[in-house]
């Protein structure tokens, strides 16, 4: 299965915060799983660091890029995706989240419930 890591749930992983549901740690454990990271929620966690809304560690790209998890960057296809979504969700980071899960058919790790209103496989986190 491959997963894709909402922003909050990359978050949880990496600070083994026990927020995290025991499901999604073990989808996330479990070797046949590919994870993807998008660039959506790198992008989102260094905007909120700027406008200090976050704080991250200041080697916070050396400790995402030591993770065993895949990028997935963000394509015209997604970004066209959007145009045909619902509006469960008006935030621009989740919507590209939940367009890069339908095109990509990723199941999405995320607590949303929001997001949980579309039609995409998910696990809660």
């Amino acid at each position: 299965m491959n997963l894709l890591l909402d922003t909050h749930a990359l978050l949880w992983w990496l600070d083994d915060n026990p927020t995290l549901s025991v499901k999604a740690r073990t989808a996330i454990l479990e070797s046949t799983n590919v994870v993807f990271i998008s660039a959506a929620v790198i992008w989102e966690i260094r905007i909120k660091q700027s406008l200090g809304k976050l704080k991250i560690p200041k080697n916070f790209q050396a400790v995402v890029e030591t993770q065993p998890f895949e990028t997935l960057d963000i394509t015209s296809e997604h970004a066209h995706k959007i145009i045909s979504l619902a509006k469960y969700h008006r935030d621009p980071f989740d919507r590209m989240l939940i367009a890069q899960a339908m095109v990509e058919r990723f199941t999405l790790i995320t607590r949303d419930k929001n997001i949980m209103k579309y039609d995409i496989s998910y696990i809660e986190a």
